[in-house]
Parts: structure tokens; sequence; C-alpha cells
């Protein structure tokens, strides 16, 4: 059997405290509306989009865990997803923007040649690593290869 994938959305889970300033931080850095929100089985669920990039935050955290990273090579934890990935039209521009408002960089921006991607990292006001991703020189990317 052979499977068809598109992706549908990355879940974050939050504290219940932590709710309102996660959304207030992507809708203020990338742009990002509330699409839905409910409650379930004692959870809160919001949807958050931006285009076609769908976002889930869950009030399921009992604690902040971690602090935020501040060098994506050394924030490798194998008890969490690392990180998720945006791609971006203009890396430079999207570094630019998200410095004026306050977001600093936790790695990069940097050439990755061996995926043909420009890169750069963030870390959302909970600590969540986000891989900003722009086209760059060397291998094509992924759509246009056999």
């Amino acid at each position: 059997m052979t499977f068809t994938f598109s992706h549908d959305h990355v879940g974050i889970t939050v504290t219940r405290e932590d709710l309102d300033a996660t959304i207030a931080w992507y809708s203020r850095n990338f742009g990002f509306t509330v699409e839905r929100q409910f409650a379930s089985h004692g959870t809160t669920f919001v949807f958050l989009a931006a285009g076609d990039v769908r976002i889930e935050l869950l009030t399921g955290a009992s604690d902040r865990g971690r602090a935020p990273a501040d060098n994506v090579l050394t924030s490798m934890d194998p008890s969490r997803l690392h990180h998720f990935c945006l791609a971006v039209a203009d890396l430079d521009a999207a570094v630019s923007r998200l410095l004026e408002l306050g977001v600093p960089l936790i790695g990069g921006p940097m050439e990755a040649p061996d995926i043909g991607r420009r890169i750069a990292f963030v870390t959302d006001n909970v600590g969540t690593v986000i891989e900003l991703s722009a086209p760059g020189a060397g291998v094509s990317d992924r759509k246009t290869q056999a």
C-alpha cells in the first residue's frame, strides 16, 4: 500500500497561561490569524493560519519546560520535536523584519548547499524552534527533482 501525503498542520503544546501570548506572537511576527478555536476534553485548541500553513496550539502543557534555545546547534533534545520549517521567498527580508520586531536569531542565516536552501532559525515565545528556509544556490528544490 502506498500513501499519498500532504502537510496539514504542526501542533505546539502550550500552557493555558501562555496561550494568548503565543497567539499574539504568531500573529505579530508571522501574520497568522486564528482560523478556529474550541475546547474539548478539557483542552483548548486554536488553529492559526497564514496562507496554506496551519499551526495548532493545544493547552496541554503543565509547565513551560525548557528555556528557549539560544543556539540551534545545541538545542537538540530527543524528548521533543526539534523544529518545524516555514518557507519564505526572501530570507534576508524575513530575518530583517523579525529582528525589527525583536525576535532574535538562534542560527544563521546560512547557506545549506546540500539542500539548495538558505536557512535561519528563531524561537517563538515558548521556545519552539522555527526554521525559515528560502531558495539558495546548489541543489534544486525538492518539488522539481525527479
